[in-house]
This record gives C-alpha cells, sequence and structure tokens, in this order.
C-alpha cells in the first residue's frame, strides 16, 4: 500500500543505518497513538536526506514549544510526497493571554463567591461542574487570546478525518475504512504560540502538525488550532473518553454528520442536547452530500435542522446568534471554502474561548437550579415570629404568672386595708388546712411535661414555616439550626421563668394605702370604744346611754366592710396593671431567649440563601435575586 517516491527512494538509500532503529520505535508509537506510520515514514525519508537533520531534529525538539511538523503534498503527481519536513525555531514574542469582559468576569466571581457560600450547605458532588467551570476558565485565561482551539467531532465513518485533512490541505489524520481509524486526538495549528493550548489538551508533540504552508490559507486562519478527535461512538472505551476529555476544553466545536447518521440517538442525545447552550460555538456539518442526488441533500440538511431545532440548539439563521450548519463533502471538496470562510470570520472575532467559557457557565448554573431558585416567597414573617413567641409565652405560662401576679397584688391589698376579723378569720384557715404536697407535686411535674412539649411544638411549627419553599438543602439547613436551637431551649426558659418571674417581698403599694390603712384602723377603734363603752354602762361604771356607743359600734362595723369593699375597686386597676406588667416582663423574657436560640439562627440560614440566591442571579446575568 505503501507508494515509492523517486526522491524518497534515493534519500532512502543515504540513511544511517542507526535510524532504522529509531524509526521503528517510534513508528511503534505514532501506531499507537493513530498516525499513519506510512506519512511518519515517509516524512523521516526526506528528513534523512540532509546530513544535519538528526541534530537539527533534536534541537528543534528541545527549542520549539509546538513541536509542530509542516507536511505539504505535490497536487501535480496525485498522491502524497513530502517536498520537505522542516521545523521552526522557537519564537521569543509572548502571546497575549485571554482576557474577559466585565460581565464575563462579574459572572466568574459571582459563581465563585456562590460555590464558597454553598460548601459547607451542598455536597461536593453537587458543586463538582462548577468548581471544574471555574477552574477551567481560570486556566484557559492564562493562555493565548489569539488561538481558538476547534474539535472536529463525529461518529464512526463520518470523514471527520477527511475533512480535518482537507481544511489542513494535507493528509494528516489517516483515513480508510479500518475503524475506528482515529486513536488519538491530533493537532493542527496555522500559526505560532499555541504549544499551551496544546499542552493544556494533553496531545504529545508527535502528534502536532502544521497545514500546507499557504500565505492565503494561513491568512485566512491565522489563529486557528484544529483538533481530530476520535470517533465518539467508537468500539474502544478510551477513545470515547479521550474525545469526552478533549470535548470540555475547547473553544468550540465542529459536529460531522453523514447522510446514514445524522439523526443518530445516541449524537442528539448524548452530545448535542446537553450542549445546546454552546449553539454560538458550534458547527454542524452534513458531510458526504455528493452521494446524496438531486435535492435530496438539501432536504437532508432540512430535516437535520429541524432535529437540531428539537434538540434545542439555536440555528445561526437569518443574523441571528447560533449554530452554523453547512452541507459539503470533504472528498470532492464541495462546500469546504464555504467553511473556510466561516471558520476564518468565526477565528478572526476572537470571542469564542468567552462565548465557550460562558455557555459552560450556564450549564453550570442551569445544574444547579434545583438547588438555589424557588418559586414562593421565603422566610419566617412577622405572623409567624408573633407566633412563636406566643407559643414559648404560653409554654413558660406568662399568662398564669400575670394573673398571679395580680392576685398577690389584691391579696395584699385585702391584707392591708381588710377589716382585722376577716384576716384573722383567713389566718386561721391557712392554719388549720395545710397542703399535703402530693397534688401540688404530681400537678407540677404534668406542668413540666406539658411545657416541654409545647416548646417543642413551637420550634417544629416555625421550622416548618421557614423553610416552606426553600430547596431541600437550604431548608434541611434551617431544619437543622432550629433543632440545635432547641437542644436545652426549655431548661433555659426554666431558669429565665425564674428569674424573670414575681419579684421577691411584697408588691408595691400605691399612695393612697396609707390613708385607707388609717381608716380602716379608726372603724375598729370605733368599734372597740362603742364596745367597752356599752360594757362600762353593763357593769354600772358608765352611766346609762346607749344611743353614742350603739351609733360608734354600728359605724364601725358598718365603715370596716365598707372601707375594705373601696380599698377593693381602687385595688383592681394598680393589681391588673401590675399583672400586665408581670406577664410582659415574662413574655419578653421567653420571646428573647427563642429569639437567640432558634430564630436568630434559623435567620442565619435565611440571610445566607439570600446570599447565594443574590449570587446566583448574577451567575444568571440577571444581576437580581432569584427566586
Amino acid at each position: 500500500m505503501r507508494k515509492a517516491v523517486e526522491s524518497g527512494t534515493e534519500e532512502q538509500q543515504g540513511a544511517a543505518s542507526r535510524e532504522n532503529e529509531e524509526h521503528a520505535r517510534v513508528r511503534d508509537g505514532l501506531r499507537r497513538d493513530g498516525v499513519s506510520p506510512r506519512e511518519d515514514g515517509l516524512a523521516r525519508r526526506a528528513a534523512a536526506s540532509r546530513p544535519d537533520v538528526p541534530s537539527r531534529r533534536k534541537e528543534s525538539e528541545d527549542t520549539w514549544d509546538d513541536g509542530l511538523i509542516a507536511r505539504r503534498v505535490t497536487e501535480a503527481t496525485g498522491g502524497e510526497q513530502v517536498a520537505v519536513v522542516k521545523t521552526r525555531p522557537s519564537a521569543s514574542r509572548t502571546v497575549p493571554p485571554l482576557a474577559y469582559d466585565g460581565p464575563l468576569r462579574s459572572r466568574l466571581d459571582a459563581m465563585r463567591e456562590l460555590v464558597g457560600l454553598s460548601r459547607t450547605r451542598l455536597d461536593s458532588r453537587t458543586l463538582a461542574e462548577a468548581g471544574r467551570v471555574l477552574d477551567e476558565a481560570a486556566a484557559r485565561r492564562k493562555l493565548s487570546g489569539q488561538h481558538t482551539v476547534v474539535a472536529i467531532a463525529g461518529a464512526t465513518g463520518s470523514g471527520k478525518s477527511q475533512l480535518f485533512n482537507a481544511l489542513a490541505g494535507v493528509a494528516i489524520s489517516e483515513t480508510g475504512v479500518r475503524r475506528p481509524t482515529t486513536a488519538a486526538p491530533i493537532a493542527c495549528s496555522w500559526s505560532d504560540g499555541a504549544a499551551s493550548l496544546i499542552d493544556r489538551l494533553g496531545i504529545p508533540g508527535r502528534l502536532r502538525r502544521r497545514p500546507l504552508q499557504s500565505a492565503e490559507a494561513e491568512a485566512q486562519l491565522r489563529g486557528l488550532v484544529l483538533v481530530d478527535l476520535p470517533d465518539l461512538d467508537s468500539a474502544a472505551v478510551q477513545h470515547r473518553e479521550q474525545a469526552e476529555r478533549v470535548l470540555d476544553l475547547v473553544d468550540a466545536i465542529i459536529w460531522v454528520v453523514d447522510p446514514e447518521k445524522y439523526a443518530d440517538a445516541v449524537l442528539h442525545e448524548r452530545y448535542l442536547r446537553p450542549m445546546a447552550g454552546h449553539a454560538e460555538v458550534m458547527f454542524v456539518v452534513l458531510n458526504q452530500v455528493d452521494r446524496l442526488p438531486g435535492e435530496a441533500a438539501d432536504q437532508v440538511l432540512d430535516d437535520l435542522r429541524r432535529l437540531l431545532d428539537e434538540d434545542g440548539v439555536a440555528l445561526g439563521e437569518y443574523g441571528e446568534a447560533g449554530a452554523t450548519v453547512l452541507a459539503l463533502s470533504a472528498l470532492t471538496g464541495e462546500g469546504i471554502g464555504e467553511l473556510r470562510e466561516a471558520l476564518g470570520e468565526f477565528v478572526a472575532e476572537r470571542g469564542a474561548a468567552a462565548r465557550r467559557i460562558s455557555a459552560d457557565l450556564d450549564a453550570a448554573a442551569g445544574r444547579l437550579w434545583p438547588v438555589y431558585a424557588t418559586r414562593r416567597r421565603t422566610g419566617l414573617s412577622e405572623q409567624a415570629r408573633d407566633e412563636f413567641s406566643a407559643r414559648l409565652a404560653d409554654a413558660v405560662g406568662a399568662t398564669a404568672a400575670g394573673d398571679a401576679a395580680e392576685r398577690a397584688w389584691l391579696r395584699n391589698a385585702n391584707r392591708a386595708c381588710g377589716t382585722p376579723w376577716l384576716r384573722l378569720w383567713r389566718w386561721y384557715q391557712d392554719r388549720s388546712e395545710p397542703p399535703t404536697g402530693r397534688v401540688t407535686l404530681r400537678a407540677q411535674a404534668d406542668e413540666q411535661a406539658t411545657a416541654r412539649q409545647k416548646v417543642e411544638q413551637a420550634v417544629r411549627t416555625v421550622a416548618d414555616r421557614a423553610s416552606a419553599g426553600l430547596p431541600a438543602p437550604w431548608a434541611q439547613a434551617v431544619r437543622e439550626a432550629a433543632a440545635r436551637g432547641a437542644h436545652g431551649l426549655p431548661e433555659a426558659l426554666d431558669e429565665l421563668t425564674a428569674r424573670a418571674g414575681l419579684p421577691p417581698g411584697r408588691p408595691p403599694r400605691p399612695g393612697w394605702w396609707p390613708a385607707a390603712v388609717l381608716v380602716q384602723a379608726s372603724m375598729t377603734i370605733l368599734q372597740i370604744v362603742g364596745g367597752l363603752w356599752l360594757v362600762g354602762q353593763i357593769v354600772g361604771v358608765m352611766a346609762p346611754n346607749l344611743g353614742v356607743p350603739v351609733l360608734l359600734m354600728v359605724s364601725g362595723i358598718v365603715g370596716g366592710p365598707l372601707v375594705e369593699w373601696s380599698c377593693k375597686l381602687a385595688a383592681r386597676g394598680p393589681a391588673r396593671r401590675y399583672g400586665l406588667e408581670a406577664e410582659r416582663r415574662l413574655r419578653e423574657a421567653a420571646a428573647g431567649c427563642g429569639r437567640a436560640r432558634v430564630l436568630d439562627p434559623v435567620a442565619a440560614e435565611l440571610l445566607r440563601y439570600r446570599e447565594v440566591r443574590e449570587q446566583y442571579g448574577r451567575v444568571l446575568g440577571t444581576g437580581v435575586a432569584v427566586r
């Protein structure tokens, strides 16, 4: 199958014998990498005719970053002939790195901030794609901004290697009926300075080529780095893995389809549909149209456009941004010029790398939508906060404490302003019926259990309301924050109730209490004086006169209860205010404890979610929080 070339035959006779062994080793390596041994042999035989080639070859491998090999085809003979194989000395000029515009930098910064805020709330697998995009964006930004890396991808037999050779103007990538033909990615650069970009793709120096030396072609495609990938449906798993790895790193993609497999489900479902958002950096080429008779090519092309539209791929028609769809034949050259022109305009814009990063950012943000976006209003309303505080106040018995304070105030007023005889009777009743303690202890234990249940129910309710409508990870974080705050909350409320309950000693007395006590004492004195007066008349010590002593006794007997009743009426207002004040203090204390232990941690989680939601809105480019 190897053709004999006259110049090659003469040059072969002058090759050194020690070169044969080296050629065999390199040929084996090239065969493993998917490069035709025939092509490499022709190149080496051409180089062998020049005595200084071995040393110059070694020097070039050490000094030239790109490691590219120039090849040329002599069209006059109609076959593959190698006219010259030459290397270029290393260029000292520095290729300017890629520069992202302001909006894209802002979106990348927002994504970086978003990932940082979310690391403690989301698992690493959820953030893996976003982290990969950030890493690739940072790596691509350090590399050449004057080059555009375009990969040619397609299924087995689609003719992508043939198209690769047609664009390069020289047979670089091996073609044939053997499958898979391309075993490893091969790169072809139209200008110097792309070594770091090709290194990033993991393509070794022996698989880097230069196109046919043509001033017109170099001017038209200057800055293009074309990569021929292994088949996407290759039977060799490692071939598919290599292709998919490179697809994640290139700036643009040329999808090559043929009339037989253009509707292949694997291509559309596994590649085109997931990458629909990358339409602006995609070319879809219908190859082998020379096999279609008449208007069949237009019909197949229209059907291809329909399938792309169903995949969600925007088509760049009528001046709109989207994928470029072309029909051509790499075998006959039909449509190659149109593709070359479209590639030239695409590369000259120097915007493919930024658009690819932007599309990757969109895809990563789209995958994160379920964990950041919600269509419901989230957060804790004032009503929910007030209800939580009310539940805690009910749990600590704030209302009962207020009523107890009111009763204590009234009891103190009765003791101060009541008749001595009634106070003596009440004292006697208290002494004659002391409490046993059993009923009180049982009631206290029941009250504590009930209070604990009320606190737990209040925490669950406020956590459910705060997490309502949130994405699952953030709702779980809110519930966990509430649960951590609820730990030890009943004990804290008990301690707080003891401190914020009724103050020790008697309740404060209003200014009219001394006057009421004095009047009540006067009524008692009148009763005593009237009674002693009557006793003195009975025993004959005093002159008989029933009117005055009876009047004094009746005045004291009637006036004492009247003064007590008046004091009760007057004491209701102050007693009520005193009870409400005690209830208010306990409610505020319970609310403060609940706020510090539950509401503030929950609010912190909600605030963090609002922050990440705002950052997510910046990543999407909306600049506002996403609901």
